[in-house]
Parts: structure tokens; sequence; C-alpha cells
């Protein structure tokens, strides 16, 4: 049987709750059988969910509400909506109570890093140095931006590499990192480009957007493949 994954709900737009395909294929190519995870305002809901699915993703969005990391905002902040990240804030911390494996992907990241208490640099002008622009303009997503490095003892290294080319879609960047997190990935400004939980079996975080690089990156589709291996390789819950 397949292992389930439950795709957290990107935003809405025009009053619809919304997932990008690429992250519904990324799932289904990788042996995973997807299902979407709508914003429902219910602890009772959030409780199923965990129970039902072997895993989850969470995509890229929009900004988090500065409040929710201690701060209040500041030039360069974008649209956000503080429901839908009180949603998503909420599941991350029980998802990642349960050691179920987790994948985020770019705000999917920053709520990774917020659920344990990190911070978010409001737009990249913040952030000390000179930032590269992490907004590319190409025509296709699946375009590469900017090289990133991969840490010697991080687990994501074991997936893609020390080091490769990212695509690049975002303004704001991991600040503090959250309690338990380590930054296993820079770009050559020294922005934060992926997080993970040591302690966790699969908790990584990605800046970038692996989803839209899956058909022409091998090392895109090994991690994708190792978070829907790592779904089966959870032992069974207890029946206690």
């Amino acid at each position: 049987m397949k292992p389930k994954i439950g795709v957290v709900v990107c935003g809405f737009m025009d009053d619809r709750q919304f997932v990008t395909n690429t992250y519904i294929q990324s799932i289904r190519y990788s042996g995973g059988l997807p299902f979407i995870l709508p914003l429902i305002r219910s602890d009772s809901a959030i409780q199923e969910y965990i129970t039902f699915c072997d895993g989850f993703l969470f995509c890229g969005g929009g900004d988090i509400t500065p409040l929710l990391f201690g701060e209040e905002p500041k030039n360069g902040i974008g649209k956000t909506d503080i429901t839908l990240d009180l949603f998503q804030l909420r599941l991350m911390r029980a998802v990642l109570s349960t050691k179920k494996p987790v994948f985020s992907i770019c705000r999917g990241m920053q709520v990774f890093n917020v659920a344990c208490g990190g911070t978010i640099y409001q737009d990249i002008s913040l952030q000390p140095g000179r930032p590269l622009n992490h907004m590319q303009q190409s025509y296709s997503r699946a375009e590469v931006s900017h090289k990133i490095h991969v840490e010697k003892t991080s687990q994501l290294r074991k997936y893609i590499g020390s080091r490769m080319e990212v695509n690049s879609f975002h303004h704001q960047t991991v600040g503090m990192l959250g309690k338990n997190l380590v930054a296993c990935a820079h770009a050559t400004d020294k922005t934060i480009e992926a997080i993970e939980m040591p302690s966790h079996p699969f908790a990584i975080g990605v800046q970038w957007h692996p989803e839209c690089m899956y058909r022409t990156s091998p090392e895109m589709r090994e991690l994708f493949s190792e978070f829907i291996l790592h779904t089966r390789l959870r032992p069974p819950a207890s029946s206690d």
C-alpha cells in the first residue's frame, strides 16, 4: 500500500483553497499517495489529519504574520493570512510531536522554523550583508538561479550532495533558528537555504522549490524519494 501523504493547502485564491499541481505530481511520481489537507479551524480535524497521514508536505505560499514570531510589520512585508498561519503552525507542531516524516518547501520551511520558535526576515533587504536577488525572473520555474553549499554532517547532504544549483522564488529568509533546528545549507550570500531537525527521523525544510525541478534534477527526485521512503520505514503505531 502506498503511504498517504498530506499535502497542506498553500493558501486561498478567490475564496478557493489551492495546492499547486507540481507538489501533487512530485509525491505521486515518488511513490506516495497525495491527499490535500484543507484549512479547517478545528483541533479535532488536525488530529484526524495526523492519524490518517503517514507523512506531510508543507508547500510554498505567502508571508507569515510577523506577530507570530514576535515582530511587527516592517518595510517589504507581503500579504499575510493569520488564519492560514495559525492552522499551519498548529499542524506543524502536532506533526513534529509524532515523529512522522515532514518535508517543508519555501514558505513551508519558514513555517517549520517559526513553529519551533524561530524568526523570519520579513524582507531579504533586512538581512545583514549583501544578499542576492532570490526572486528569479526566469521563464521556467525549473531553471536554476544560484548555488548552495550543503553542510558536511547533514542528513540533507546524503540525498543531494555537497553543492548544487537551485531555483529561487522568495523574498523572506530564515533569521534566528528555532529550537532543535540546524541550518544545513547556505547560499553564497549566507542565506539559509535548508534546515533540519537532527533528532527527528525526517524533518527537512528547503528554501528553493524542488517540486519544480523534479523532472530535470536527479537530486530533487532523490530528495522526494527519501521523504516517501521514510514514511514507509516508520514503525507501526502502538495499539495500546
